[in-house]
């Protein structure tokens, strides 16, 4: 019988091979390598990766066994990132779209620079929902091959792509990635699905939902901001033991090139609205859960009775946390 499991079923004690703490599941590096090959890096290119860590690290490690030279330089600084593929003399961009249109910005309104200048051949975006028209703009301003890769939530490392705009996401691999209704426990072969992965008797979701073949949407308890996932439950759990807050909510939106998340909390009594102390305690928490920057607003009304935490995503990208009701 197929157990169905979404993020927070799974553990890494019974996982075996090169794991990924943050997801539990085996590394697969050779899927990644092939994601840049069919992206059309090859042994002349020299590869320059702006991506989180441990994902930088895989996909640079993925780069070097197939281009001349590869480096992780993390996803802040548009600066440093410009030093660092000058140095390299890179061909070869790996960044999250948002992250890749804001260096663009930023070189022309901040660094007044000519994106052509660089030399890129070859920009991989990966990790987050791309916004419409992202690959083409980016194709355009770097005369560049623009590329889209869907990474697993789990891991980092890649399972499917898709050479432009217009194209639906293909897998790299046989068997590696399916399509399943949101609300029931069933694969469907076409629409609007949530991506799934298979792993031995199991059928795993990734919270990850397509529209024609486009990655478009998330789903349940876990929410994309930045290119990280932010567990809901695990913030929940932390606002929680923090006296007298009554209810959150979490607002997300893009209105410029970036994403950005910011957490409005309720308090139960009306003494702690202006309290600094509650305020910091509640910023601290938030650090220890994610390296997301998330701004803390607190209501100027207190509430005694508690409420569930709402997430209200201005991007449209998060259907809800129930898949149920979606």
């Amino acid at each position: 019988m197929t157990r169905w499991l979404t993020r927070d079923d799974l553990t890494t004690r019974s996982a075996t091979g090169l794991l990924n703490l943050t997801g539990g599941l085996p590394l697969r590096p050779e899927l990644t390598a092939e994601a840049l090959r069919q992206a059309g890096v090859g042994e002349g290119d020299r590869v320059v990766v702006a991506l989180a860590e441990p994902v930088g690290g895989l996909w640079a490690s993925a780069a070097a066994s197939v281009a001349e030279a590869a480096a992780s330089v993390g996803p802040r600084g548009r600066m440093r990132l410009h030093h660092a593929l000058q140095e390299m003399g890179a061909t070869t961009l790996v960044a999250t779209p948002t992250g890749a249109m804001d260096f663009l910005a930023r070189l022309h309104l901040e660094f007044l620079l000519d994106p052509l200048d660089l030399g890129l051949r070859h920009i991989v975006l990966t990790g987050e929902i791309a916004s419409r028209r992202t690959l083409g703009h980016l194709a355009s301003e770097f005369e560049a091959r623009v590329s889209e890769v869907y990474s697993s939530p789990f891991s980092g490392g890649a399972l499917a792509w898709r050479p432009a705009e217009s194209e639906p996401l293909t897998p790299l691999a046989e068997g590696v990635l399916g399509l399943a209704s949101i609300g029931k426990d069933t694969m469907i072969d076409e629409g609007r699905g949530e991506l799934v992965i298979p792993y031995g008797d199991a059928v795993l979701r990734t919270g990850q939902v397509t529209v024609e073949g486009r990655l478009a949407h998330t789903v349940g308890e876990h929410v994309l901001v930045r290119g990280v996932w932010l567990s809901l439950p695990r913030m929940e759990k932390a606002l929680s033991k923090i006296d007298g807050v009554s209810g959150w909510e979490l607002a997300i939106s893009r209105q410029g090139t970036l994403d950005a998340a910011a957490l409005t909390v309720t308090f139960a009594r009306q003494s702690l609205v202006k309290n600094p102390m509650w305020r910091s305690r509640i910023q601290q928490a938030l650090a220890a859960l994610t390296p997301i920057s998330i701004a803390v607003e607190i209501s100027p009304d207190a509430a005694e009775s508690s409420t569930p935490g709402v997430v209200t995503d201005h991007r449209g990208h998060h259907l809800g946390r129930d898949r149920a009701l979606v």
